[in-house]
């Protein structure tokens, strides 16, 4: 009986945290009215407890009930959003489609950033030859909290003119599965579990996407070259373009654990790669490179500790800022790359 007792007694306290914290993030009133509903809440579940803890049974789990019942039915009630005042980066979702050859995306973001929150707006429509579709990178970035980091996949094409009978690999397009914040809000982690940002898919220059992080937030970033077969990586591009085309079509919210930079990925790859198992890791984003390199993904030869080393980009991002050949320069050293064309 004491363990029914101390389970029903947790159950309660986190109906009551879970309630506040939803009530605080997601009801639509100003910060200070979010901030009074959520301490009546706490207030409440409070009641309930010290109730239950007096050896009253029915009503404070009745009460409760009735009060998680209330929240629940205004909880399923709400619905992500096409339209809002949506912040300049995450204004355009990805859209594409394949024309033969061809891979036509809508809109590809292309800022120029002077500081985080500064940039010249740019978005541009582009196209990119699937038949010379060649390599695929992991690029990692943290900003110092363990375990945490963001993820982006570059997809790199060889260009059009050859030279000795081999092109090079220069032209690149990222994804980047992130948060559609409007104009005036921050990212929070907690916010991320109750339904307080959209879903985003971003395709983008990789000067952009990999500047904004190394060059302009100052935050690590690592690049691992992925040693996916042509056929895999072509399908998984392709898989990234439906999934951002149904995104645009239908938003969806974004979640930190269940619909994040990591797991949106990983459930792509599941759909090519057949007995891919789940793992913490893919939960801690972070963590992924080891994930990848532990089932076979990165380049062999290597440890993991070593990948992550010679795949440091950070120093080098910053020394190329405004070169043409930014890409090319950033890869320097990393395994992979170092006899690339």
């Amino acid at each position: 009986m004491l363990l029914v007792d101390l389970a029903v007694r947790l159950a309660m306290a986190l109906c009551t945290l879970w309630g506040a914290l939803a009530l605080g993030h997601r009801l639509p009133l100003a910060r200070p009215g979010r901030l009074l509903a959520g301490a009546g809440w706490l207030l409440l579940g409070a009641l309930w407890l010290w109730l239950y803890g007096q050896g009253a049974r029915l009503a404070p789990l009745a009460g409760l009930a009735v009060q998680m019942l209330a929240l629940l039915a205004w909880w399923r009630r709400l619905a992500p959003a096409a339209e809002r005042d949506w912040a300049d980066d995450v204004a355009h979702l990805a859209s594409g489609r394949v024309a033969g050859e061809w891979l036509e995306m809508d809109r590809v973001r292309c800022f120029e950033w002077q500081a985080r929150d500064a940039a010249r707006v740019a978005w541009e429509p582009r196209r990119y030859r699937l038949d010379r579709l060649a390599s695929l990178d992991l690029i990692v970035s943290r900003w110092g909290r363990p375990g945490i980091a963001h993820v982006l996949l570059s997809f790199g094409f060889r260009g059009e003119s050859e030279a000795s009978g081999v092109s090079a690999i220069d032209d690149f397009l990222a994804f980047s599965v992130e948060v559609r914040r409007e104009r005036h809000e921050q990212f929070s982690e907690i916010g991320g579990f109750f339904k307080q940002y959209e879903l985003a898919i971003i395709a983008a220059d990789e000067r952009d996407a990999v500047r904004l992080r190394s060059n302009v937030r100052g935050e690590s970033v690592t690049l691992y070259r992925v040693m996916l077969g042509e056929r895999e990586r072509r399908e998984l591009l392709l898989a990234l373009v439906e999934e951002a085309n149904a995104l645009a079509r239908e938003p969806r919210f974004y979640h930190t654990v269940t619909a994040n930079c990591t797991t949106l990925v990983f459930t792509l790859m599941q759909r090519i790669i057949e007995g891919l198992p789940l793992d913490h890791r893919l939960l801690l984003t972070g963590l992924l490179p080891g994930y990848v390199h532990d089932h076979g993904g990165l380049v062999p030869g290597y440890g993991l500790g070593e990948l992550r080393r010679l795949g440091d980009i950070s120093a080098r991002a910053r020394a190329a800022h405004d070169d043409p050949d930014f890409s090319r320069r950033i890869r320097q050293g990393v395994p992979g790359w170092a006899d690339a064309p």
